[in-house]
């Protein structure tokens, strides 16, 4: 691969060749290396688990204006792997308070902030200002997003994603190897894989991965070594263990072929079935939907409706309701035969994004007396008991 071409290049001040010169002292880095870091830039999509070590080791290396996407607040089930917030953070926009971290870290670099979802609408014109994207979400439009995006640009897409204990890192560049859509034509079907939400993370996970990533992104910045491009890398923490598939790129494929079918930017929840920015409670129209409080009354007034607990079995020790009745989202079709469906049934999980696909399920086999906890446990816990903990 040919090296970037930069241009004029900015001398470096005493102050950062102090501060970079254990980058100084390597051939493959060294003074031109390092301006071009200077002169680079790159967009960091997610200020989450991913984006918190990419963004802060490419701050610390010298990347010279870093831009960060994300619409969230910071909130405790952060704090577990999102290192680049603390606890005097909570309840701040996850960018500014990103952005205040990274200042600190190195206040001769640039910090753009985008407080908005990364959309069809803003995507390109965001993109447009940098060198390389990096892809720190954790929801399949979006995925699909940053992909065609890049392909549309030219740009690298640097690639990772986690769940529980596993890691997948990639370098997509249309232009030497095959794209995101290449490897995934099609997005799984809609809650075929939980979210981190629901299905938890590693906390040092995304560490791993979020450094992986932002070390191919100095890479390609600095144009050394051989970026993960036609290859994909599976880690398991559990293992300790490192994979390697080889990618081809698909000669047919919708949007890098020579004659690609996709053009310009689709709808992407349209196109994966499934929100991409959290929005729960627009799954299920109201009429699904009771909230916790009405359901305490209703139980108290002594009607008969049977709970049901779609979560999975180590939760219970987490919180429990007294008298649900626990059959696991995976399981539930299985058992769906044994449910009266004359009887009122209430499904909940944590949150209410499980119980909602479990009512989907249930009203598609016939069942009519059905209804979501909306919020889930958690939603009780804050309304009806609090001395359930919230997680």
């Amino acid at each position: 691969m040919e090296s970037k071409v930069y241009g004029q290049q900015s001398s470096l001040t005493h102050e950062e060749i102090l501060r970079y010169s254990r980058h100084l002292l390597m051939p493959e880095v060294g003074l031109e290396g390092q301006q071009r870091l200077k002169e680079s830039s790159a967009l960091i999509i997610g200020a989450g688990g991913l984006g918190s070590p990419v963004a802060m080791y490419l701050a610390a290396a010298g990347v010279g204006r870093l831009g960060l996407v994300d619409y969230d607040v910071v909130d405790y089930t952060n704090l577990q792997r999102q290192i680049i917030h603390g606890s005097a953070n909570l309840g701040e926009r996850k960018v500014e308070s990103a952005r205040a971290r990274l200042s600190d870290l190195n206040p001769a670099i640039e910090v753009e902030i985008y407080d908005v979802p990364f959309t069809s609408e803003n995507a390109l014109s965001i993109a447009a200002d940098y060198d390389l994207l990096i892809d720190g979400t954790d929801n399949f439009p979006t995925r699909y997003l940053v992909n065609d995006v890049c392909v549309m640009t030219g740009k690298p897409n640097v690639y990772g994603s986690i769940f529980r204990f596993e890691g997948q890192l990639s370098v997509f560049w249309s232009e030497h190897g095959p794209c995101y859509r290449c490897l995934f034509p099609e997005p799984p079907p809609p809650g075929l894989i939980p979210s981190c939400a629901e299905g938890g993370v590693f906390g040092v996970l995304p560490g791993t991965i979020g450094t992986l990533q932002a070390t191919e992104a100095l890479k390609i910045l600095l144009g050394i070594g051989s970026p993960l491009l036609g290859k994909l890398l599976l880690y398991d923490a559990l293992d300790m263990s490192f994979q390697v598939v080889q990618l081809k790129k698909n000669p047919a494929c919708k949007v890098c072929s020579p004659k690609p079918e996709i053009t310009e930017l689709i709808d992407y929840e349209a196109f994966c079935g499934v929100p991409g920015h959290d929005r729960i409670e627009d799954q299920l129209p109201a009429e699904w939907e009771i909230e916790a409080e009405e359901l305490a009354e209703r139980i108290s007034n002594g009607e008969s409706i049977k709970l049901i607990d779609v979560r999975e079995p180590h939760e219970l020790r987490i919180s429990a309701l007294p008298g649900a009745t626990l059959i696991p989202l995976g399981l539930l079709a299985a058992e769906m035969h044994e449910l009266d469906s004359a009887q009122e049934i209430v499904l909940f999980c944590k949150s209410g994004s499980r119980s909602a696909r479990a009512l989907e399920l249930l009203a598609g086999a016939g069942f009519r007396k059905l209804k979501n906890l909306h919020g889930g446990i958690n939603a009780w816990a804050q309304q009806v008991d609090p001395t359930l903990p919230i997680y």
